[in-house]
């Protein structure tokens, strides 16, 4: 039925279509090209809290959301020109039936990105509009949970389903968002230097709420190859400017700073990332805690270090650790660790099957909360 559907739109349109398994590209006749594709999973995620905690099932979206994204290209007066639309919804339902009340609200459509792109003759490119931020972005991707579950989070918020899971998201860096911005990226190759002006964020505890100019993010990244093996190194960065009141008040500063290195050594991949802030909160980007008293800022620190091992020709097993702090006035307030083993197997071209295994704690001790995450599932991309 897709693929009719669009064949349809294509006749309707006056262009021609092709449709595969990875996607549908469509080639109009004013020399422009339309694209669909994305992904759709669906995990069963068990939870049990250690000293005889809760326990809870679900069956719901891991780390990444479901995708269906459109986009067109064309050339015009030398320029490489681009739009992209996606959709990100999820199957969670939180409890409730069908779409209704706030515990279901991941189940509605969430428009994560819409932006354009212009392309110039050298190779460099800028990007206008809301999409994944510079910051902490290659910490996310290399991330083996984003095609998982990995943690999912203490509580009943967490675990009964509502949103997507955390995977290493507040267990090993901050998560970047999907923001408005204008970023200009150089050349694709060896090397890539990407800089922009971003949507500038709120403190997340509400104590400074004005923002006089954007934030600005940049991020560098080098590839190398040598025979079967590659590496690859980055370092990240932010810096933004906060305000307490629209005139006098205080005015403070955040920064954030982050650097990893992903190695492929035949059938051995190693990734190792860091990162430390100050005044930017820990889990969610500018999402709380950024305050300690007055105008003084909080610090943060943490990353995560991950083995993944090629077993077959289509399996893959890997293991990862990783924690995220908070400090105030250089005391640790708040700390999450996690441990997470899983096995990934392509089952198709298209189909991944999942199989992954979380042990997550809340807080430094044996006595802090911590909770054991299971869970399977499939991802299909298409």
């Amino acid at each position: 039925m897709k693929r009719l559907t669009l064949l349809l739109l294509g006749l309707a349109l006056g262009v021609s279509a092709t449709a595969s398994a990875q996607g549908l590209t469509m080639q109009m006749s004013n020399g422009w090209s339309f694209s669909f594709g994305g992904n759709v999973n669906a995990f069963w995620v068990f939870t049990k809290q250690t000293n005889s905690g809760p326990t809870n099932s679900s069956v719901r979206t891991g780390l990444l959301p479901a995708f269906a994204t459109f986009e067109a290209r064309g050339k015009e007066a030398g320029l490489n020109l681009a739009v992209h639309i996606g959709f990100a919804p999820q199957i969670n339902t939180g409890g409730a039936h069908d779409h209704f009340g706030p515990d279901a609200a991941g189940a509605q459509i969430d428009m994560r990105q819409v932006y354009l792109t212009i392309g110039f003759k050298d190779g460099g490119q800028i990007l206008a509009g809301r999409e994944l931020g510079l910051f902490s972005r290659q910490n996310i991707l290399n991330d083996m949970t984003l095609f998982g579950v990995g943690a999912v989070g203490i509580g009943a918020t967490f675990t009964q389903g509502r949103g997507t899971t955390l995977g290493r998201i507040a267990y090993g860096y901050l998560y970047p968002n999907f923001v408005s911005q204008i970023t200009y990226s150089t050349k694709p190759g060896q090397a890539q230097l990407s800089i922009g002006l971003f949507e500038p964020s709120v403190f997340g505890d509400h104590t400074y709420t004005i923002t006089k100019i954007p934030r600005v993010e940049a991020e560098f990244t080098y590839n190398q190859k040598s025979g079967k093996n590659n590496f690859m190194f980055w370092l990240g960065g932010l810096w933004q400017s906060t305000s307490n009141a629209p005139s006098g008040g205080s005015t403070v500063s955040s920064f954030g700073g982050t650097a990893g290195i992903k190695a492929g050594l035949s059938d051995l991949s190693v990734v190792v990332n860091g990162y430390i802030g100050k005044g930017v909160g820990t889990g969610l980007l500018f999402g709380g805690g950024e305050t300690v008293v007055g105008d003084t800022l909080s610090k943060s620190d943490g990353g995560y270090a991950q083995l993944m091992y090629k077993v077959g020709p289509k399996t893959n097993v890997g293991a990862s650790w990783g924690f995220s702090r908070l400090k105030f006035q250089d005391v640790v307030a708040t700390q999450f660790t996690s441990t997470t083993l899983g096995i990934y197997h392509q089952w198709t071209k298209s189909l991944k099957l999942v199989f992954e295994g979380t042990r997550e704690q809340e807080g430094i001790g044996s006595g802090a909360p911590a909770q054991i995450d299971i869970s399977g599932g499939f991802m299909l991309f298409f």
